[in-house]
């Protein structure tokens, strides 16, 4: 098994593959979306990896660090998540951010995932919180005073508000993991603003 390259970037793609040379051989590895803007052609790099065999593909997956890694090593094996979703999962939510919405109960978050509907995401919560080490995560202090996790506020409020569903969710992907409601709906707004003009 290929637990991690290090090389030099040869070329990149938008859908997420990137080429890298290790020792004159050069590896198509598929990354989370966000690693794809930190890996520049002609720039080193260094991948945590896991290698999917298929019956008719060997295909090679790479992840910025070992945390990523192994939170993708355990959504594919949740039922019905494949290499696929579980990279979508991860170019949509940080491990941190994930661990968040599981312990929130928050259904909306992992729909923001493309290809992942309510009844996917309900299957998928009960699933991952079983799989994923969750206790002994920081996050298992409640938000004061017992309320809502802020980017759920959010995408509540720019629903109320009229925003469509593939708006909300677009915007809500790109906001930061921390911040209050005010900053993050704040925030939300001007992108929403910017997307339509």
């Amino acid at each position: 098994m290929i637990g991690s390259v290090r090389g030099t970037v040869l070329e990149r793609t938008t859908a997420g593959e990137v080429l890298v040379e290790v020792g004159g051989v050069g590896y198509r590895v598929l990354v989370p979306i966000g690693a794809v803007t930190r890996l520049e052609p002609g720039g080193a790099a260094f991948l945590f990896t896991h290698l999917h065999v298929r019956e008719d593909a060997l295909v090679l997956y790479g992840f910025p660090t070992r945390e990523e890694r192994d939170t993708f090593e355990v959504l594919i094996g949740a039922t019905g998540v494949g290499p696929k979703l579980a990279l979508a999962i991860l170019s949509v939510h940080s491990p941190g951010a994930l661990r968040r919405a599981l312990l929130d109960d928050d259904v909306d978050a992992l729909v923001l995932v493309p290809g992942v509907g309510k009844r996917t995401a309900q299957r998928m919560l009960v699933d991952l919180k079983a799989r994923l080490d969750l206790p002994d995560l920081d996050l298992t202090e409640p938000e004061p005073g017992g309320t809502t996790a802020p980017r759920v506020e959010v995408r509540e409020a720019l629903a109320s508000l009229g925003y469509a569903p593939d708006e909300v969710r677009a915007v809500v992907g790109q906001l930061p993991d921390d911040g209050t409601v005010e900053e993050l709906l704040r925030d939300a707004l001007k992108l929403l603003a910017v997307s339509r003009t």
